[in-house]
């Protein structure tokens, strides 16, 4: 038996008001099955999945999932099956699951999959037991099929960052890792906060001072280009002076 999600209170953000502004680049996009006639059309939608699911900007070819893309090209799927499947792929898992807190994969799950950040901490706290008492899979699932979801994107339509409005985009501001991983990796290694260790690699670096060579330049002779009237120069340049012209 799982525990039930806790209640909480959502806040006032851009996706839940209603806006008047005019498009521009702020816009999102919209890719959706229904519009999606051609193989061209439908590569676009797959990337843009990818894109919003995974946030990285070069796709790699182990990234991609070629059963779940055969499916959704033969229309077997829908594109909610299509997100859910990159959200529970074993590449998204070793890339994103593995590498972060449970608060974390709430705030990344939440602006990949429904399109927003979240709420406050009390939000985070009610999606980071769901994890712990589901998992990953579980928590996704519970976002795809939420109500939320559907009323925003249904089942043909790719997610996108819902009514981003004077805002970074999401992949630009949320990296991979939180900051405690990347200095769980640095253990033992040299660390921005760590005073004695930027001591201890200042000492070991080598510094070679640079050498310079005096330059004379009595022995400079510079030419005298003043003319007559008539145009002509009247004395011609040394050939052997310092800085011959060519």
């Amino acid at each position: 038996m799982s525990i039930p999600l806790l209640a909480y209170s959502p806040s006032s953000q851009n996706q839940r008001v209603t806006g008047f502004e005019v498009a521009n680049e702020d816009t999102p996009r919209l890719y959706s099955l229904v519009d999606a006639p051609e193989a061209s059309d439908l590569d676009e939608l797959i990337w843009a999945a990818y894109r919003q699911v995974f946030s990285e900007h070069v796709l790699l070819q182990s990234y991609r999932q070629g059963n779940l893309e055969s499916q959704l090209r033969n229309r077997a799927i829908s594109v909610r099956d299509f997100i859910r499947g990159l959200a529970k792929s074993e590449v998204l898992r070793r890339l994103l699951v593995e590498t972060n807190s449970n608060y974390r994969l709430v705030e990344v799950g939440l602006k990949r999959i429904l399109g927003r950040s979240p709420y406050n901490k009390d939000e985070e706290l009610a999606w980071s037991i769901r994890i712990a008492t589901e998992g990953w899979d579980g928590f996704v699932d519970a976002l795809v099929d939420s109500d939320e979801y559907s009323q925003n994107f249904g089942d043909n339509t790719v997610p996108y960052q819902r009514r981003r409005y004077q805002d970074r985009p999401f992949n630009l501001v949320t990296p991979r890792y939180a900051d405690y991983w990347r200095n769980k990796l640095e253990d033992g290694r040299y660390k921005w906060g760590d005073i004695k260790n930027f001591l201890a690699m200042a000492r070991t670096v080598q510094v070679t001072p640079l050498r310079y060579n005096s330059v004379k330049t009595d022995n400079i002779k510079i030419p005298d280009m003043s003319r007559d009237g008539s145009g002509t120069a009247l004395a011609s340049i040394n050939s052997t002076a310092s800085f011959p012209l060519r």
